[in-house]
């Protein structure tokens, strides 16, 4: 009787260990993927930015930034 109860109770922990486990790594993997699409950082904030800081951005400057930013997000995931 008490071999069922602690069997039970052991299978439990288990399936909520991993879980818990395929949760985080889903989670993971779905937060990349959109982030990847969708960066956090657009050309019109970028813009304002600069602006602010008292640069006139010009195009071609917006386009190398945002050029640099995408090379180092794909070089982040790779690590």
């Amino acid at each position: 009787m008490n071999i069922g109860i602690g069997l039970v109770i052991l299978i439990a922990v288990l399936a909520l260990v991993i879980g818990l486990a395929a949760g985080f790594f889903l989670a993971r993997n779905s937060m990349k993927s959109y982030l990847a699409k969708n960066p956090p950082i657009s050309e019109e904030m970028m813009k304002s930015m600069m602006m602010s800081m008292g640069q006139k951005p010009s195009q071609k400057k917006l386009n190398q930034m945002m050029a640099q930013m995408k090379q180092q997000s794909e070089q982040a995931q790779k690590k």
